[in-house]
């Protein structure tokens, strides 16, 4: 009999020398044989290799075997399991051989495949994990209070579009003040060139950036510097193109639930035991082989399961335990903000650490552009919207959202700030747009270093997009290569997706979409690593800000936060430090702002101390005009579209405010 030992850690598979696998075909090796994960193509240490795959579909299944692409293939039957699963090993395969399963309907990849050189469609490779030799026993990762995501696209990121030349950036990025580097989807997808949405082989890392030792290399690399690494994986459906799950069974997908981007993953429905099991390997595989240090999991709201334990919920322990004591960091794309998904496993949740706050992103983009149309609609861009986001995270938790004509949101009050991720920019929301412009390019410099300064230095965890730290000028746009077909029917999906913008539906504007299928599109999204030196002004505010954050104790672990609203533009955050070493943070995005009378307790000073000017978006070093005492004999005055951090000195005597050469 075959043993699988998965979540808790112990990831074995063992035959006995009862199983009937040893007896019934001889061109089989004996056993025992053992296994890491329970599907895919696996060395064993008698040199065969073990292959094992759920095709509950089928009544016979065999290996067809490459040893090189000028010879014939060899066919090896595997035998057919009570769970559906069918299994074997083949003495004479190879790390490097090609093969595919030859199923009753036809050959195709294995849907476990470690790698596919030639892509979706091509053979499938016998990976061996050993070869690649790591050095990172030691590392533990980093406490969340300590993270500062930095979300990239490998294919975009650098001029060559692998994990070599990504790697060579991880010192600056590690000196900038980034810790975390979270990676857009890297499984396998048809094409040139792509987002990684559209993956169809979970296990295999897109041939197109390199060998899956290339992938271990930069975590590797990524780890001796300091920084973890986390990995997009979208578990709610498959690409159209390359996705070969049904003839190995129907049961992969259900018609019992609706997805926005074809058929849903099935969690909950009959026969799914194999599906559950096929996604919580994936979590697994890539935390344990890759050493990655945890997962964004994409728009989870299209996660559907109605069992009484949730798949994110197993996927999320699975992670963890394949983690082996090292800290493993979850966090979830969620459009309907559903609290429970980072609450403990003990209270109901899923056990996630954070969710994306579309709502920080939204009002922030109204303060900032003006703008309030399609899923901006339901905002101001105002500063009571800053201070309610900044210390109660999403904005909406169960009330009216005229957008969507529905309730938006579940209770949240009781998560703690840094369960949520806050940004100015992502893939998805830079591409959301009529020429895939960055912030900066949309906004007034003022208003783009005030609202930078608001979120890295946010009790919240932050998220920089690439290239966004020097100002890129490069865009990014939604870009897909797939065959002809394929790619008309994307540009018309495209298009009318983002026709819920009033400005980019006008027909004035229909001229300047890009169509996902043109390469100059793509190439167009490379960023350009001369504009650090070119933007240097605004590279230096932000790793200034991320020095701030991660050095200044109060910034960085307050004991406690609060805000007030000063005027129509303009708020106030006040960090609460150990023995009053309090800090005050000033937002204005509108023009200068007096105070006088200022009856706003947050602004008090602590008892025989005054304020003095810690930090400002306004220093000539950032390209600013200078930032003269907040505080005044007559009044307050916030400066304008700005800014400001202060905190506590000795002297409790106030600056004059003179008014003219005779004052």
């Amino acid at each position: 009999m075959s043993v699988f030992r998965g979540a808790n850690g112990d990831a074995t598979i063992v035959a006995q020398q009862s199983d009937p696998i040893a007896t019934t075909n001889s061109a089989l090796t004996t056993l025992p044989w053992t296994r890491r994960f329970p599907v895919g193509a696996e060395l064993q240490p008698d040199g065969s290799v073990h292959f094992r795959v759920w095709a509950p579909g089928n009544q016979s299944l065999s290996v067809e075997l490459f040893k090189s692409p000028w010879e014939g293939a060899q066919s090896f039957p595997l035998l057919r399991e009570d769970s559906g699963h069918f299994s074997g090993s083949v003495p004479v395969a190879r790390a490097g051989d090609r093969y595919k399963f030859r199923l009753e309907s036809g050959t195709f990849p294995d849907p476990a495949s470690r790698f596919q050189p030639e892509g979706p469609h091509g053979p499938s490779a016998i990976v061996d994990p050993t070869v690649f030799k790591w050095t990172d026993a030691t590392w533990r990762g980093l406490p969340t209070k300590d993270l500062v995501i930095y979300e990239l696209h490998l294919g975009t990121f650098t001029r060559e579009g692998t994990w070599r030349a990504a790697a060579e950036q991880l010192p600056e990025l590690r000196k900038l003040g980034i810790t975390l580097i979270e990676v857009m989807p890297i499984a396998e997808f048809p094409g040139e060139y792509g987002w990684g949405y559209d993956g169809v082989d979970l296990f295999a890392p897109c041939h197109l950036y390199g060998s899956p030792d290339d992938a271990k290399a930069f975590i590797n690399r990524a780890h001796e510097l300091g920084l973890m690494v986390i990995l997009d994986v979208v578990y709610n459906h498959l690409g159209p193109d390359g996705n070969f799950l049904r003839p190995f069974s129907d049961d992969y997908f259900t018609a019992e639930h609706p997805c926005e981007w074809g058929e849903a993953i099935n969690f909950d429905a009959h026969n799914s035991a194999g599906v559950r099991e096929f996604f919580c390997t994936n979590a697994r595989y890539w935390i344990e082989e890759f050493h990655f240090d945890g997962l964004r999991l994409d728009a989870t709201q299209q996660i559907y399961d109605d069992s009484p334990v949730h798949i994110l919920t197993e996927i999320s322990k699975a992670a963890r335990a394949a983690g082996a004591g090292r800290q493993i960091y979850i966090v979830g794309e969620n459009e309907t903000q559903i609290a429970k998904l980072v609450r403990p496993y003990e209270k109901g949740g899923y056990g996630l650490d954070a969710l994306w706050n579309d709502d920080f992103h939204h009002s922030a983009i109204v303060a900032a552009t003006g703008r309030i149309e399609a899923y901006y609609s339901d905002y101001r861009g105002t500063p009571q919207e800053f201070v309610s986001a900044l210390k109660r995270g999403f904005l909406y938790q169960g009330q009216w959202y005229q957008w969507q004509k529905c309730r938006r949101g579940h209770a949240a009050l009781d998560l703690n700030p840094r369960n949520f991720v806050i940004f100015l920019q992502n893939h998805d929301q830079v591409a959301n747009s009529l020429r895939g412009l960055r912030l900066h390019q949309v906004t007034s410099p003022g208003t783009f270093k005030a609202l930078t300064a608001m979120m890295l230095l946010a009790p919240s965890t932050p998220m920089l997009f690439q290239g966004q730290e020097f100002a890129a000028t490069s865009p990014f746009l939604y870009f897909a290569d797939h065959n002809p077909e394929l790619r008309k029917l994307v540009h018309e999906g495209r298009t009318k997706f983002l026709w819920q913008f009033r400005t980019i539906a006008a027909e004035e504007s229909r001229e300047f979409l890009a169509e996902p299928g043109q390469r100059d599109v793509f190439e167009r999204c490379k960023l350009n690593f001369a504009e650090r030196e070119k933007h240097s002004a605004i590279y230096r505010l932000h790793g200034d800000l991320l020095k701030l954050r991660r050095d200044d104790p109060t910034l960085s672990d307050p004991a406690g936060i609060d805000g007030a609203v000063l005027g129509p533009h303009a708020f106030v955050l006040r960090y609460f430090g150990t023995d009053g070493d309090d800090r005050l943070l000033f937002v204005n995005l509108g023009a200068d702002l007096l105070l006088n009378p200022g009856p706003e307790p947050l602004l008090a000073p602590i008892e025989d101390h005054g304020w003095k000017l810690l930090w400002s978006s306004e220093s000539p070093h950032y390209g600013g005009c200078g930032t003269p005492p907040l505080e005044t004999t007559q009044s307050w005055i916030v400066p304008g579209f700005a800014a400001v951090v202060l905190q506590p000195n000795d002297d409790t005597r106030l600056p004059s405010t003179r008014l003219s050469e005779k004052d």
